[in-house]
């Protein structure tokens, strides 16, 4: 269904099954899945591809060109998946060459009023932001991150899965995997210990885990203490993720607790 006063370009790709309400714009370019829905008034143009169940609130702002001055109109994409739910006034841009040209967003998140999600940034699944939180470019979000409202994330930052932000941080640094992460300029607190437990993670796990969170960030020269507990957690699928998180990217800052 979609309301006669939208307008739709005839080169778009729109499934039979979307309901479009007053007032939306769909370019030339765009692909709407299976039960997408558009409430109204949503802006949706680029090479954007929308997977099915994902709704859209009134002035949302989807696939248009990057806030970066570096983008000389050159092709890129936006991928949205499955059953995400997109609220008022938030804004997605596409990719940009310097990124891979692509922005990808995963299935069952939800972007709070006001979020923003920059060029070439890629989002896992069941990611939570929240309110008039913006995301820099190149960031990555791994799956089941939550974001508190008015925090800020920098570009080129990662984001571990299951880690938690709290509202009003300014993420500067890395955050790991399981990490709750406060703060002006954001430092480790601990772990998502509550996130962990509704994953019905064994408490074993989660003890081997807080134990190896010590050891880690004993010193701030996390390699050297990476290489000081080599092996004594090879049996804990929570630990090894967490190393292998830090050691992908040596270059990058990680977050650590106030010492």
């Amino acid at each position: 269904m979609i309301h006669n006063s939208s307008v739709i370009d005839k080169n778009s790709k729109i499934s039979s099954k979307v309901k479009i309400g007053p007032f939306c714009y769909v370019g030339p370019d765009v692909e709407l899945s299976d039960n997408v829905e558009l409430v109204s008034n949503v802006h949706i143009e680029g090479k954007t591809i929308i997977g099915s169940g994902t709704k859209i609130f009134p002035f949302a702002s989807i696939g248009t060109q990057p806030q970066d001055l570096k983008f000389k109109g050159e092709k890129s994409t936006l991928e949205i998946g499955k059953n995400n739910m997109i609220r008022e006034y938030v804004t997605i841009n596409p990719g940009t060459a310097g990124g891979g040209s692509k922005t990808v967003i995963g299935n069952n998140c939800l972007f709070m009023i006001s979020s923003h999600v920059a060029h070439d940034c890629i989002i896992g699944n069941n990611v939570i932001i929240a309110n008039n939180v913006p995301l820099g470019g190149h960031v990555t979000i791994e799956d089941s991150v939550v974001i508190g409202g008015n925090s800020a994330v920098q570009q080129f930052t990662r984001i571990g899965r299951l880690a938690m932000i709290g509202g009003m941080t300014g993420v500067l640094k890395d955050v790991i995997p399981f990490g709750l992460s406060i703060g002006n300029r954001n430092y480790l607190q601990g772990l998502n210990l509550i996130g962990l437990r509704r994953q019905k993670y064994a408490n074993q796990k989660i003890i081997g885990l807080d134990k190896a969170f010590k050891d880690i960030f004993a010193s701030k020269n996390l390699h050297e203490n990476l290489s000081r507990i080599n092996g004594e957690y090879k049996d804990n699928e929570l630990v090894i993720e967490v190393i292998k998180f830090i050691e992908k990217d040596k270059k990058r800052p990680i977050c650590s607790p106030i010492n």
